[in-house]
């Protein structure tokens, strides 16, 4: 039995995080929940943001499943996923992206995985505000051992799980410091996984490579910035952020999160696709040994998503939070 967090999240959140807990329950999957919350309802109800049974939870557990979280916006409040990102080294965003059938999308073939380093660069926090002068001035940290980590975490998921290529995205023509601590490391990765074909590519093109011809990536590696943005870019080529999953992983801690928004204009109405939450439970089951469980789970989903019927509206069918989920049941072991 693994014992996990579960973090509910806000608005949203406990409604798409009770469809996977059900379904998981129902396959008997053998976890083990221990509930913290974090963000505006934890706020709202005990001043904390980040309450400190949380962070004792995670330090226990290790590993947890995050449901969406607000950050009040205008109260001077930082990021709750970059503290705790920064907090315990989580440094791999990781962020698979691959089309699905029943899921619709204008683009076929796309099977590629967005590695972006989680804990530098333009998130660092390192800003400072001349008033006098009006000017901002914001740092992108780039260390060569966090380059180091992300770069070769890419190319040593590549080698784990078959992959036959590394792209590296970057802006070494401008930010020619930065992008040559970036390149150094993954050749110095790329020695070690010889197997593993490397390229690079200037982030501009890259956008456009994307959307020209997206099933030429196999695996991406890039910065924290421009990492963001790429993730999101490649959601959208799939169908978007509702069906895509994520993780925060370090050297001795993971957490697995839907990365869309909260959508509080939805919450309490039974209308929230729990897909991107499911799968991101999913890779967490992979990432504890669970692979059998993982993959009985996500033929369920696949079935039940080529079943317009059973899907939430989103997703282009008429069903409930509720009625996804038990579909997703009903077609266990199918």
């Amino acid at each position: 039995m693994h014992l996990i967090t579960l973090i509910p999240g806000d608005g949203i959140g406990p409604e798409i995080t009770k469809a996977v807990t059900d379904i998981f329950a129902a396959a008997q999957v053998p976890v083990q929940w221990e509930e913290q919350n974090a963000g505006q309802t934890t706020f709202d109800q005990s001043g904390e943001l980040i309450p400190q049974t949380l962070l004792d939870s995670l330090e226990k557990t290790r590993v947890a499943l995050k449901g969406p979280i607000t950050t009040p916006v205008g109260k001077g409040f930082r990021s709750i996923n970059i503290t705790l990102r920064q907090k315990y080294d989580l440094y791999q965003n990781v962020r698979p992206a691959k089309t699905t059938e029943g899921i619709q999308s204008r683009y076929t073939g796309i099977d590629l995985v967005l590695f972006r380093e989680n804990t530098e660069g333009l998130y660092s926090g390192l800003e400072v505000f001349d008033e006098r002068l009006g000017i901002s001035d914001s740092i992108a940290r780039i260390t060569v051992e966090g380059a180091r980590k992300i770069c070769r975490a890419a190319f040593a998921y590549a080698s784990k799980h078959g992959r036959k290529k590394v792209t590296l995205a970057h802006k070494a023509n401008i930010l020619k410091m930065a992008g040559t601590i970036m390149i150094n490391a993954c050749k110095e990765a790329s020695n070690e996984f010889p197997h593993i074909v490397f390229e690079d590519k200037i982030i501009d093109n890259m956008c456009m490579q994307l959307v020209n011809k997206p099933e030429q990536f196999d695996v991406v590696v890039t910065t924290n910035l421009f990492g963001d943005i790429l993730s999101d870019l490649c959601a959208g080529l799939v169908g978007g952020l509702g069906v895509v999953s994520g993780a925060n992983i370090g050297d001795d801690m993971a957490i697995f999160e839907a990365v869309h928004g909260s959508a509080p204009d939805i919450a309490g109405q039974g209308k929230a696709n729990p897909t991107a939450l499911l799968r991101s439970a999913l890779m967490m089951l992979h990432h504890i040994g669970e692979h059998k469980q993982a993959d009985r789970l996500e033929k369920a989903l696949e079935l039940t998503l080529q079943d317009k019927d059973k899907c939430t509206g989103d997703l282009g069918g008429k069903a409930s939070t509720t009625e996804f989920a038990q579909a997703i049941i009903d077609n266990l072991d199918k």
